[in-house]
C-alpha cells in the first residue's frame, strides 16, 4: 500500500492513501458474497441469489458504497500503522464518499486521502528569566477582629428596648405591607398594585442596610414601638424577580417590638463556647496564624498566575481539534459534577438548545488551558523535570488516610497525585528562574486570569443561575 504523507494546519498529518488493485476486487467480491448469503430476495434461498440478480435488485452503488467503507476504514488503519503515526482522535476522509463512488471500479487502483490529529509540536519561544508582576496579599489583624464578632453576634442575646426609637443595629418585629408606586401620569384613581409577597406579620428583620431593600431600613430609624410609617423603597436593578426590578415601592410599617443585642464578652468562656481553644489568646493566635498563611498562599497564587500568563506569550503551538473538542468535553463534564454534588437539577441546566453555547463559549479557556499545559509540559522535557514514584505514593498514602471514609479509585487518584505535584515541580523551578515582582494589592487594574492548574486540567466553566427564593416575604422584599 502506497501512502504519502502530508503537513497540515492544526497539527494534522494529511495521508494519500493508494490501495492496490488486487485489494480492491477481493474487497468488492467479498462484500458481493457477504450480501448473497444475507439477502432475502423472493423465489431464492439465501445463499443461492445469482450474481446478476443480486447486482439487479440491491444495484451496483449500494454495492460499492459497502466496499468503499472497508477499504476506507481499513486503509486508514493499516495506514497509520505502516507509518509509525502517533494518532489521536478519529480520522477524518478528505476525498468525497461521492467522488470515490464515481471513481470505484474492482480490479483498479483506489486512491483517497484522509487526515489524521497527531500530538501538536510546541515551540517555547522563552520560559527562563521571565519577568511579571503579581500582587502580595498582606495579612490583615481586622480579619481576626471580624470573626470574634461574627461568633459574638451569633450568641448575642436579645433584649426588649424601652423608652428609645429603632436605630441601626436593632431588631425589630413588625408588621409590614407593600405597594407598588404609581408611574408618573399614571391615573390617580388606580389602586397602587400590591407588591407579590411583599405582606407580612410579626416578621422579625436585623436593623441593617444589607438586610433589606434600599430604603426600607432607613427607613425606620427613628421609629418608635407601636407607631406606624409609610416607608418609600427602590427595587434594585437587576433583581430576582424581574417584574420588581428597579420599581419603586411604598411600605406601610408598624413597629410592634424593638430589641438590642446583648453580645458576650471577650474571653476565656467566650474561647472555649466557640472552639476548641482553652483561652482567648489561643484562639486569636489559631487565627492570626491561619489568616497569614491564607496571605502567604494567596500572594503564592498570584506570582504562578502572573508567571503562567507570561510563559503563555511565549507558548506557540497549533492545536488540534481533538485536543481541544476533548478539554471541552472534560471542562462541561466537571461543571456537570460539581453543579450536581451542590443539588441542582443538570439535565435542565444541560438542555440539547445550551449545550453548543456552553461549548463555544467554554472554547476560549479550553485553548488556553492546552496551551498552558503543553507550554509547561515542554519546560520539563528541556529540563527533564521528574516526579518519582516514592513521592506519588507518599502523597497518594496521605490522602488515602485523609479521605478513609470514602471510596476512592487508588489507581485514578496516582495518576492525578503524579500530575499535580509535576506541575507544582515545573512551577517551582520557572519561579527560581523568573522575577516576580510583587506590588501592593489592588494596585494591578487587571488581575491575571489564568488558573494554576495541573497538566491534564482539572477544572471548569459554570453556567450562570439566578438563584430563587423560597420565601413570600424575602422573595419580595429583601435585598
Amino acid at each position: 500500500m502506497k501512502v504519502t504523507q502530508e503537513k497540515l494546519p492544526a497539527s494534522q498529518i494529511g495521508l494519500e492513501i493508494e490501495i492496490t488493485p488486487e485489494i480492491t476486487k477481493q474487497t468488492y467480491e467479498q462484500v458481493i458474497r457477504n450480501l448473497a448469503s444475507t439477502t432475502n430476495i423472493p423465489g431464492f434461498r439465501k445463499g443461492k441469489v445469482p450474481r446478476q440478480i443480486l447486482l439487479q435488485r440491491l444495484g451496483t452503488t449500494r454495492i460499492k458504497a459497502a466496499a468503499l467503507e472497508e477499504l476506507v476504514q481499513d486503509g486508514i488503519e493499516k495506514a497509520v500503522k505502516q507509518e509509525a503515526i502517533q494518532a489521536i482522535g478519529q480520522p477524518q476522509l478528505r476525498t468525497s464518499f461521492e467522488e470515490l463512488i464515481n471513481n470505484y471500479e474492482p480490479g483498479k487502483p483506489l486512491i483517497f486521502s484522509a487526515a489524521i490529529d497527531v500530538e501538536p509540536e510546541v515551540n517555547l519561544v522563552q520560559y527562563t528569566g521571565l519577568q511579571a508582576q503579581a500582587e502580595e496579599i498582606k495579612y490583615d489583624s481586622t480579619q481576626v477582629e471580624n470573626v470574634l464578632n461574627q461568633e459574638r453576634e451569633g450568641l448575642a442575646t436579645l433584649i426588649p428596648v424601652e423608652g428609645r426609637a429603632a436605630q441601626i443595629g436593632d431588631v425589630a418585629v413588625v408588621d409590614f405591607k407593600g405597594l407598588l408606586s404609581k408611574a408618573e401620569g399614571e391615573d390617580e384613581t388606580v389602586e397602587p398594585t400590591p407588591i407579590p409577597g411583599g405582606e407580612a406579620t410579626d416578621f422579625q428583620i436585623e436593623l441593617q442596610e444589607d438586610k433589606f431593600i434600599p430604603g426600607f431600613v432607613s427607613g425606620m430609624v427613628g421609629l418608635n414601638p407601636g407607631e406606624t410609617r409609610e416607608i418609600s423603597a427602590q427595587f434594585p436593578d437587576p433583581y430576582v424577580n424581574e417584574e420588581l426590578a428597579g420599581k419603586a415601592a411604598i411600605f406601610t410599617v408598624t413597629l410592634k417590638e424593638l430589641k438590642e443585642k446583648e453580645l458576650p464578652e471577650l474571653n476565656d468562656d467566650f474561647a472555649q463556647e466557640v472552639s476548641d481553644f482553652n483561652t482567648l489568646d489561643e484562639l486569636r493566635a489559631s487565627l492570626e496564624e491561619r489568616y497569614q498563611k491564607e496571605a502567604e498562599e494567596k500572594t503564592k497564587t498570584n506570582k504562578q498566575e502572573a508567571l503562567l500568563a507570561e510563559l503563555l506569550k511565549y507558548v506557540e503551538v497549533d492545536l488540534p481539534t481533538t485536543l481541544i473538542e476533548q478539554e471541552i468535553d472534560t471542562m462541561l463534564t466537571q461543571t456537570a459534577v460539581r453543579l450536581s454534588q451542590q443539588g441542582l437539577d443538570v439535565r435542565k441546566l444541560f438542555t440539547q438548545d445550551i449545550i453548543p453555547q456552553l461549548r463555544e463559549r467554554s472554547r476560549d479557556e479550553a485553548i488556553e488551558r492546552l496551551k498552558r499545559s503543553v507550554g509547561l509540559r515542554e519546560v520539563s522535557k528541556r529540563e527533564s523535570i521528574e516526579v518519582t514514584p516514592e513521592e506519588v505514593q507518599t502523597r497518594v498514602t496521605e490522602l488515602l488516610e485523609q479521605y478513609s471514609d470514602q471510596d476512592i479509585d487508588e489507581e485514578k487518584l496516582q495518576s492525578v497525585v503524579e500530575n499535580e505535584l509535576l506541575t507544582e515541580k515545573i512551577i517551582d523551578w520557572l519561579l527560581e528562574h523568573s522575577s516576580i515582582e510583587l506590588v501592593p494589592e489592588g494596585s494591578l487594574s487587571v488581575a491575571p486570569e489564568t488558573e494554576t492548574e495541573p497538566l491534564e486540567s482539572e477544572t471548569a466553566t459554570e453556567p450562570q443561575t439566578d438563584e430563587q427564593s423560597t420565601s413570600e416575604t424575602t422573595e419580595s422584599t429583601e435585598g
